[in-house]
């Protein structure tokens, strides 16, 4: 039987020495709540949900009903967790910029894991069972996402109830988090793998190469959601 040893010829993340150099930066890291917090809102733009507020009185009135697209429930629900979904990610080590970053079985991995099933026998200092748990790099973002989310809320906020006519990734990243610092990780788009057959859909060609949806419908999703100009009171719940 054949024996492979690839820990750090594969996977340079795991070598302590460059560990420092491989931690996101506050580019990717915006980039990707961006992305994930307009996919969430995504999910419920079309809701037809009507929410009632307060309590019916001994004089009859009524409870106010606001729409469930428009309130502070939705905002709540949707920062719910989205930093937890960053841990969903792998590391493409093959992709160049924050397009290391995406979701899905990266080709090196899916190499490994190919031996394995032929029976050669990989070694990357870790056991197999070990090998689709989150990386250093991607945990990492999940804490500085958490970070980021508590110290922005505030625009967040402020970008969902009077600001959705414009794209989430330019209100909070370009004109607030990283203003004054390098923001070129934003312009990296995934176009596929160069040299191989075929041409990317636009799934394929999304931001951070993750082949989702998810960013296809940003535009979408950003005007559907954010039609209606909402103010404070409509989110009081």
């Amino acid at each position: 039987m054949k024996i492979i040893l690839l820990a750090v010829l594969f996977f340079p993340s795991f070598s302590a020495g460059e560990e420092d150099e491989r931690l996101p930066n506050k580019c990717e890291v915006c980039k990707f709540l961006t992305v994930e917090l307009q996919a969430s809102l995504d999910k419920t733009s079309r809701s037809k949900e009507v929410l009632e507020l307060g309590e019916v009185l001994d004089t009859g009135k009524r409870k106010r009903k606001i729409k469930y697209n428009t309130s502070e429930t939705r905002l709540a629900e949707a920062i719910d967790n989205i930093c937890q979904g960053i841990l969903e990610y792998n590391v493409h080590a093959e992709r160049p910029g924050s397009l290391r970053y995406a979701k899905g079985t990266s080709e090196t991995m899916m190499t490994l894991k190919n031996l394995v099933n032929k029976g050669v026998k990989v070694e990357l200092g870790l056991p197999y069972e070990l090998w689709d748990e989150p990386s250093v790099e991607v945990s990492d973002m999940k804490k500085q996402c958490e970070t980021m989310l508590e110290q922005y809320e505030d625009v967040v906020e402020d970008w969902y109830f009077h600001h959705q006519d414009q794209r989430l990734e330019t209100f909070l990243c370009e004109k607030r988090v990283l203003k004054g610092s390098d923001m070129g990780c934003l312009k990296e788009m995934w176009k596929g793998d160069v040299g191989k057959k075929g041409t990317p859909d636009k799934k394929t060609a999304s931001a951070g190469g993750r082949g989702q949806e998810n960013t296809e419908k940003e535009s979408e999703g950003g005007s559907e959601s954010g039609a209606a100009h909402t103010s404070r009171d409509a989110g009081e719940l």
